[in-house]
């Protein structure tokens, strides 16, 4: 019978060019080798902590219950961020307590979460720079052996942990659904913090053809339901893998074709675009 292994995911900005991760593969399997290492991502761009809580929201339930989460999207690395283990839906995530757990905790629910300062379970010396290395990856290899994590240091409470400032979509007084840009992937396209539960409750019996994507002066006739709706190099609107809006351009990137950025307002309207 095949033996199951304990599950630690990997998600960083580091790269592959240098030998960041590897070292931290090499920390965790001379703790415990018996465990499967996953690449999630390590193309999160530098310093990007919104991208990096999008992509470990969107990636985690698609894991094993059990599974282990490293998150090291770290700016703050050395200074007096702290590192936090978090518990939730029978999964563990280790990150810096710097916002990128922000939508992991969106709802309110947790099933606990301690801060991380027990060096029992760290390398020593603890580098300045790198603890991904000498924090991160030995922790967990020590989770996946069965510690508990609150060996790990003192319990917290969620509303001690850092929260990203992730604007909500509105509906103004023009009767349109308000979103934003919140990040731009490898293909440029443009993903927005309008997801489509809150999108189908906004259109009501609105047909998606009827309904009119804006961004700046660009407007977006419907809503469809893939890349190919539209002709090769045509804007389109539709909802992507991580179920949100997003504006693309079909084989062609969006964040050039609109000139966009992270940030930028997107407006959403029951009404008809009036397209010349």
């Amino acid at each position: 019978m095949k033996e199951n292994l304990p599950i630690i995911t990997l998600l960083t900005d580091f790269g592959l060019e240098d030998e960041y991760v590897g070292v931290m593969k090499g920390v965790i399997l001379s703790i415990n080798n018996r465990v499967h290492l996953v690449d999630i991502t390590h193309s999160v761009g530098r310093h990007d902590v919104m991208q990096a809580a999008l992509v470990i929201n969107a990636s985690f339930r698609y894991f094993p219950k059990g599974s282990i989460h490293i998150v090291v999207v770290d700016p703050g690395v050395g200074g007096k961020r702290k590192v936090i283990c978090l518990k939730k839906e029978g999964h563990f995530f280790l990150a810096p307590d710097n916002g990128i757990l922000s939508l992991i905790v969106g709802d309110g629910k947790v099933d606990g979460i301690c801060q991380v300062t027990n060096q029992a379970y760290f390398l020593t010396p603890v580098s300045g720079t790198f603890h991904g290395r000498d924090i991160f990856a030995p922790v967990a290899a020590h989770l996946s052996s069965g510690v508990d994590m609150f060996r790990l240091g003192e319990k917290t409470g969620i509303s001690d942990i850092v929260r990203l400032d992730i604007h909500a979509p509105s509906i103004s007084s023009d009767d349109e659904l308000i979103g934003e840009i919140l990040s731009i992937d490898r293909f440029g396209n443009l993903v927005t913090n309008i997801d489509f539960k809150l999108f189908e409750t906004f259109i009501k019996e609105t047909k998606l053809k009827d309904i009119t994507v804006n961004l700046g002066k660009f407007k977006i006739k419907g809503v469809s339901g893939s890349y190919e709706a539209v002709e090769i190099g045509s804007p389109v609107a539709l909802f992507g893998s991580r179920n949100s809006l997003e504006i693309s351009v079909n084989q062609g990137d969006a964040r050039i074709y609109f000139g966009a950025s992270v940030g930028q307002t997107v407006r959403v309207s029951r009404r008809p675009a009036r397209i010349p």
